[in-house]
């Protein structure tokens, strides 16, 4: 287990609206991957007014299980200028800065998203300063490249990693044994992570990252092998530090 290597650092700086490969990260202990969803979209329908003050649950927003296209988004954040790029194949380039911005990027979006749903209404964030992740937890998203090349496998069909929404994947660990994980520690890089929970799947990852159609029912083919929705775990920073790609994981007793 020990072997396990960090093969891909993902981010996405705006909930549904792209991802971002990284080369490093620094994580703080108690705190999501930073800069990851820390805006979201409010639809007309939020059950809020202005800024949330804490976490809100998922439906109160543009998200990928509610309009597949989102999900051939791409994004470019620079973290000091906060300058944002965003692109999709049916789209013009968007490039604005955020949150000022915010307004612009809404109507970019509204032409991906269905018109018989709550229109999209305005870009939010937490005032609490957390992340609009799809739970209340300050946890980050760890996947297994194995598990996902098992399902891929099983569908006959390549699987992109995008599919799933991850921020750290692993690669050189037996398909699955992520889920052997949880309640244990471990190190990558300087910093040290806990393993919570299994992450259990939507109907956003049945939509191709590179067109945003639909295209391979993975929810019904991991039910049908392995009997659960599950893909990847969440784990929470207990330790500050640096992740790397190519970084060792070190199990801890």
């Amino acid at each position: 287990m020990s072997g396990a290597r960090l093969a891909h650092i993902v981010r996405h700086p705006v909930k549904s609206a792209g991802f971002q490969m990284l080369n490093r990260a620094v994580l703080s202990q108690g705190r999501p991957m930073p800069f990851d969803r820390v805006w979201a979209v409010a639809t007309q329908s939020a059950k809020f007014d202005g800024a949330p003050e804490g976490w809100m649950a998922k439906m109160n927003f543009v998200r990928g299980a509610a309009a597949g296209t989102l999900q051939a988004i791409r994004a470019e954040f620079d973290e000091e200028t906060r300058v944002i790029h965003l692109s999709h194949p049916a789209q013009e380039l968007f490039t604005g800065t955020l949150p000022d911005d915010g307004a612009a990027l809404v109507d970019w979006l509204r032409p991906l998203w269905p018109a018989a749903r709550p229109a999209p209404d305005r870009l939010v964030a937490r005032q609490d300063g957390g992340a609009m992740t799809d739970v209340p937890d300050p946890w980050i998203a760890v996947l297994n490249l194995a598990s996902l090349k098992a399902l891929a496998e099983s569908m006959g069909q390549d699987l992109s990693i995008h599919r799933f929404r991850g921020n750290l994947w692993l690669d050189e660990m037996p398909a699955w044994q992520e889920f052997d994980l949880i309640g244990r520690d471990f190190t990558l890089g300087s910093a040290r992570l806990r393993v919570e929970e299994r992450i259990t799947r939507c109907v956003a990852t049945t939509y191709d990252p590179e067109t945003g159609t639909a295209d391979g029912d993975t929810l019904a083919a991991l039910r049908a092998g392995w009997g659960h929705q599950d893909l990847g775990v969440y784990a929470s920073v207990v330790a500050s530090g640096t992740v790397t790609l190519g970084d060792q994981m070190e199990l801890h007793a």
